[in-house]
């Protein structure tokens, strides 16, 4: 619809309901450029799609483990927020993961984790000026941790500088 004139836009679809251009269930005028549609698009879809086998149990977020996700996010946090000044040879590891229980009594996942970097420079980079970028990955991490597990979450971060670890 970006590209037609009303006028054309109402043609075709007349056409279209006529069964000139085939035989639609369906027909959803889409933006691309706007995103416009993409509601309607995804409404019936939806709506012709038949139910499915459960393969995860219900509740279950990811077939990964909660330490893999939370590596995985804190290494997109620091790389989003570095860009160009970071390059791609980071590793996040989170060596452990603690249940505990807060002081008001509700569940919390303590994470340890591990940013590899190959030089000193790139610690100094993922840091920040004190310590801020860390601290905002960090924060960011936690969030999105917390929205998909259900728990209150802690994340230690701790950036080591591991010479040539992409070799080994």
């Amino acid at each position: 619809v970006d590209r037609a004139r009303r006028d054309e836009l109402v043609e075709k679809l007349s056409r279209l309901g006529a069964g000139e251009l085939g035989d639609f269930i369906a027909f959803v005028p889409l933006s691309a450029a706007t995103g416009e549609g993409v509601d309607a698009l995804v409404a019936e879809v939806s709506a012709r799609l038949e139910p499915g086998p459960h393969y995860y149990p219900e509740g279950m977020v990811s077939d990964q483990p909660e330490s893999f996700l939370a590596a995985e996010l804190l290494r997109e946090q620091l790389i989003a927020d570095a860009r160009d000044e970071l390059p791609h040879s980071i590793a996040v590891v989170v060596d452990d993961v603690e249940e505990r229980v807060t002081k008001s009594g509700d569940a919390m996942l303590a994470f340890r984790a591990i940013v590899r970097v190959e030089r000193d420079s790139q610690k100094g980079i993922v840091i920040g000026h004190r310590g801020e970028r860390l601290r905002s990955a960090g924060t960011a991490t936690r969030r999105q941790l917390e929205a998909l597990l259900g728990v209150r979450v802690h994340l230690d971060v701790v950036v080591r500088v591991d010479r040539d670890w992409q070799r080994r």
